[in-house]
């Protein structure tokens, strides 16, 4: 079984790789700089010239307040090159495994998102992560749509870094408690996408969306907390003091949503799949960091 990875240099790609070096599959990586999906016909004959049988996008244009002036790149990367890796998918007859986002929603439930809820993205973002849902289904190809949400990892821009980075150089920060959310590892993420690919090769998967999240919800003020506790563990500074403020009180150019916590149940239902227990996430994130 061959498998492509798209964006491959990102903060799940790079996770990808950590997890398949312990795995004996075929696997082919790609950064955009072996292939920008952003170009429609390079990336048509790419992916035929490889001719996989289970393609992973990792790739995403993720940059949430820049998207709402930067709508066109955004259109193009989150809708527009997802519905045509879908289309060669079909052609090829290759399973398409594509991550989506908690951004989809509202944020106006108090109940936790399952995969049938009604989706009404507020943002930019959100809405060229649900075209790219959309299209990937109206096109037909067999497919895996993984949401997930509140990201983080060792590598690339999370707030995890973030956090680390500022509490270095200020002694108090002020962080949002109105949002809440659950944080997901970036690891954890591709070892289901890897307990997955069995069942893909064995047909005892539908095609569908499936939601997959950490396991206990909070706030960023909250996960903040949490990433300086273990930090101060791990020998960083952190700051003195922090302030718990609300979304009003800082206001960004896309709006974020209240309440994105997935249900997770759906995906919990497969053998050996568990949620994402994000403050173990955040140790292991911090011992492979490089040294302070």
């Amino acid at each position: 079984m061959k498998i492509l990875i798209l964006g491959s240099n990102g903060q799940l790609g790079r996770c990808l790789r950590d997890q398949f070096s312990a795995t004996n599959y075929q696997v082919i990586f790609s950064s955009r700089s072996e292939n920008d999906v952003s170009d429609l016909a390079v990336t048509e004959k790419y992916l035929i010239a490889i001719n996989p049988d289970i393609i992973v996008n990792a790739t995403a244009y993720t940059a949430v307040d820049k998207a709402e002036q930067d709508q066109e790149a955004a259109e193009q990367i989150n809708h527009l090159a997802v519905a045509n890796i879908a289309k060669i998918c079909v052609d090829l007859d290759c399973w398409f495994v594509h991550i989506s986002t908690d951004y989809v929603f509202d944020g106006l439930s108090q109940q936790p998102y399952s995969e049938n809820h009604e989706c009404n993205p507020k943002g930019v973002y959100g809405a060229t992560k649900r075209r790219g849902e959309l299209a990937i289904k109206r096109v037909g190809c067999e497919h895996l749509i993984i949401r997930t949400a509140w990201v983080f990892s060792e590598y690339g821009s999370n707030f995890l870094k973030t956090m680390l980075r500022l509490g270095a150089e200020k002694e108090e920060l002020s962080i949002v408690g109105d949002q809440i959310g659950c944080p997901t590892y970036a690891q954890d993420i591709a070892r289901v996408i890897i307990s997955l690919l069995p069942l893909i090769a064995s047909n005892k998967i539908s095609s569908g969306i499936y939601n997959y999240c950490g396991d206990e919800s909070c706030s960023w003020f909250e996960f903040a907390e949490e990433i300086f506790e273990q930090g101060v563990l791990s020998g960083y500074k952190v700051p003195q003091r922090l302030r718990v403020v609300n979304t009003s009180d800082y206001p960004t150019a896309a709006a974020r949503p209240h309440y994105s916590v997935l249900d997770c149940q759906l995906i919990e239902t497969i053998p050996g799949v568990s949620r994402s227990n994000w403050r173990l996430g955040i140790k292991l994130a911090l011992q492979k960091l490089p040294e302070k």
